[in-house]
Order: C-alpha cells, then sequence, then structure tokens
C-alpha cells in the first residue's frame, strides 16, 4: 500500500508520474536514506533551509547527500551578501515540518525561494522527502523544478 499525504494527493492531482518509499519514522541522514533504500547517495538529496542576512523569505537549498550547502555560493547566486543555514529547530520554526521531513514539495506557495543544486539535473530521477518523516519521493528533477518553480545553480560542495 502506497503512503498517501498532501504532496502526494498534489502531485496525483497534477497527474507528476513519482514512486514513494516508505522508510522509518525517525530523523535519518539523507546517507542513511540512501544505504536504507539500497539507492546511489548522488541520487538522494535533501533540504536545507537558510535565511538571508537581511529580512526576506527563507530559502530551501536542495543539494545532494554527497555535498554540503556552501552558503557563499547560494549568496552570490543569489545576489544577497550572507546567507547562514538555520539551526534544526528553527528550520522546524521556518516550515512547519519536522527535521527529516522539510521538503519544497509541501511548501508550494509558502514563500520559500527554492535553489536546487544543477547536479540534480544530471540525475534524471532524484529522491526527496515527501513533506513528512518516513516518506521519499522519487521523481525527476525537471518536474520538480517546474513544480515548485525552483532555479538550479552549482550551491553545493562535496563533502
Amino acid at each position: 500500500m502506497a503512503a498517501t499525504n498532501n504532496v502526494t494527493r498534489m502531485l496525483d492531482t497534477r497527474n507528476i508520474p513519482y514512486t514513494t518509499f516508505e522508510i522509518p519514522a525517525e530523523k535519518l541522514s539523507a546517507l542513511e536514506v540512501s544505504d536504507y533504500l539500497h539507492i546511489p547517495p548522488e541520487d538522494v538529496f535533501k533540504t536545507i533551509v537558510l535565511q538571508r542576512e537581511k529580512n526576506g523569505k527563507p530559502i530551501l537549498a536542495v543539494v545532494p547527500a554527497t555535498g554540503e550547502v556552501d552558503p557563499k555560493k547560494l549568496a552570490e547566486f543569489l545576489k544577497e551578501k550572507k546567507v547562514s543555514v538555520t539551526t534544526l529547530r528553527e528550520a522546524e520554526a521556518l516550515t512547519g515540518l519536522q527535521a527529516g521531513g522539510i521538503s519544497p514539495l509541501a511548501l508550494i506557495n509558502k514563500g520559500f525561494q527554492v535553489v536546487i543544486d544543477k547536479s540534480a539535473v544530471e540525475q534524471g530521477k532524484i529522491l526527496i522527502s515527501g513533506g513528512q518523516r518516513g516518506l521519499q519521493i522519487q521523481l525527476t528533477a525537471q518536474d520538480l523544478i517546474r513544480l515548485i518553480n525552483a532555479r538550479t545553480a552549482n550551491i553545493s560542495s562535496q563533502g
């Protein structure tokens, strides 16, 4: 039985092809998700919440499990003086979602600017959180970019 939530219902309504994967409903890192599902880590992406130095809407950076968001690259791309990664508590407060379940798909039309690392486009299909712990969604990077009106840039550094 496939998991269903607001994200999957929205994808169904918009006729976006996707696959769901259920994992333990605990906070797993993107690398742990990769190991658990036996999916290459470069296909698993995590969502990092960042704030601008000056007031403005928060930023969601979607980067591969194998890397980290590079705040300097992201700030330069967005023409911001400085952006900083939030704490887990701040990320949860800003998104209303639990860490491990933060997803740009669950935050459509919530005022977040989304930037996806350009490596996602090269991967074809990627795996991201489904908006709650325990649910991962695989879809094409192009569908994700189009659906959430994201921009792509080289914003990660290999960790």
